[in-house]
């Protein structure tokens, strides 16, 4: 009872902190501080008075801390975790290139290290490799009986489940594939809006060739693409199937799946019409010489500033026309309890405050705020922002009762499948060679190659 009234008194103490910065980047300097001082007090209040428990004293080893730096606002989850429940997470630096090689030196060394940051390498590989262990035993901690708060992540995590346990547990997905378009360039080619294709069921391969062919048709002699920017990973994706399946238990090669087929099948297709443009960009074209840019939604909102008067919209890329459901690529959001740890419920009671704020409703209309708050340079052009209207779709398509997130095994498999090599085609990974979209195929020649590469790496797991 009494965290659940820290709970209640915590989230509305960072709801208010959250609005208030949000209000304060659209007032003068003079209101500024007034307002930092309310809601830092409402905190204040919130907070428990309680020392840290060493108990709930986590050692986070990444390459990124979860503590704020100076002038940098404290996370969500981190403020709930602080204040509810007494906890504490100390950094341990690492860098991106050797962290798992430092996992694997602490715990050979028995060192104190407790959680770590999901990434696609840590399931099959980490998991198998038997560097993390199971939550299930800490599942009071996590809050999985708490009526409501996990209900729509279950399958997801159920994605992740290796021998019937449970050691990746998303709270929330995130980073979508998506394609970014300019409304204003679609009503101007007589082109139909794509978003109100996908709210009708109607999006997929067949609508946007169609659409791409039209682009180029309209005016033949001009220099014009129908998509730029990376699309293979969710190409593959849409059709719901994966190049490496898993059951459960073992890995199994699927490249002789016919939907596999399908995709490498349209990118070459797309490549061979002259409707994919290689050259590389940060951001939707400002010339309007490309229908659709394809990235994360990361890239958004210095689009936005790009082009504040292209009406730009976003959409998920199509489903395969045979699909069942509308399938999307996306990041997984999770931390992993480190193998030996002896801070199992620490680290679940963390993970809980991550679903916690990804999932409360006045967090989430608190982060709205927060995104859509226009920023702009000292000379007053725009530096970044995304619309309400942009925000309310990139929901919808993070929506799991809307959308349905893949996880190909294949990229969670080590160098041979995933490296980048040297940044050339040939030097990297399947997974990178099978999904390039600058590069035409032939899928018989591709099966020949790779199948014998895949089943290679499946029988260093499926031991």
């Amino acid at each position: 009872m009494k965290n659940s009234k820290r709970l209640i008194a915590a989230i509305l103490a960072v709801t208010a902190v959250m609005s208030a910065a949000v209000s304060c980047s659209k007032k003068k300097d003079g209101n500024k501080k007034e307002k930092t001082t309310e809601a830092q007090t409402t905190t204040e209040t919130a907070a428990s008075s309680d020392e840290p428990d060493e108990s709930l004293e986590i050692y986070w080893l990444s390459d990124y801390d979860l503590n704020p730096g100076e002038a940098e606002e404290k996370a969500v989850a981190l403020s709930l975790f602080e204040d509810v429940y007494g906890g504490k997470v100390t950094y341990l630096p690492t860098t991106a290139e050797d962290k798992y090689n430092e996992l694997a030196s602490q715990i050979n060394a028995g060192a104190a290290v407790d959680m770590f940051p999901y990434d696609a390498s840590v399931f099959p590989d980490g998991v198998m490799r038997d560097q993390f262990d199971a939550l299930d035993p800490y599942y009071e901690e996590l809050g999985m009986n708490e009526s409501g708060l996990w209900d729509e992540m279950s399958s997801v995590i159920d994605m992740f489940a290796y021998k019937g346990q449970h050691y990746v547990v998303p709270y929330s997905i995130s980073d979508p594939f998506l394609l970014t378009y300019s409304r204003k360039l679609m009503q101007s080619e007589g082109i139909e809006d794509p978003r109100k294709l996908w709210q009708e069921g109607k999006w997929d391969w067949n609508a946007m060739k169609s659409m791409m062919e039209k682009f180029k048709a309209n005016n033949p002699d001009a220099y014009r693409c129908g998509i730029n920017g990376w699309y293979g990973q969710a190409a593959f994706a849409s059709t719901g199937h994966r190049v490496v399946e898993f059951d459960g238990n073992g890995l199994k090669n699927n490249m002789y799946d016919p939907d596999i087929a399908s995709a490498v099948s349209l990118t070459n297709d797309i490549l061979l019409n002259g409707w994919y443009s290689t050259y590389w960009r940060d951001t939707f074209p400002t010339d309007l010489n490309t229908l659709f840019y394809a990235s994360t939604d990361w890239t958004l909102p210095l689009s936005n500033a790009a082009n504040p008067e292209a009406d730009l919209m976003i959409v998920p890329f199509p489903k395969e026309p045979n699909a069942d459901k509308n399938y999307i690529s996306c990041n997984f959001d999770a931390r992993m309890l480190v193998k030996n740890s002896d801070k199992g419920k620490a680290v679940a009671t963390y993970i809980k405050c991550e679903r916690l704020a990804a999932s409360d409703e006045k967090m989430k209309k608190a982060a709205k705020e927060k995104a859509t708050t226009v920023v702009k340079h000292q000379s007053g052009a725009y530096k970044s922002f995304i619309t309400e209207e942009q925000y309310d779709a990139l929901m919808e398509y993070t929506d799991l009762s809307k959308m349905t997130p893949v996880f190909d095994y294949g990229y969670g498999m080590g160098e041979t499948m995933t490296g980048y090599g040297i940044y050339t085609n040939e030097t990297r990974g399947v997974m990178y060679r099978l999904t390039d979209t600058e590069v035409g195929k032939d899928w018989e020649a591709l099966k020949n190659t790779f199948s014998p590469v895949i089943d290679e790496q499946i029988a260093q797991y499926n031991k």
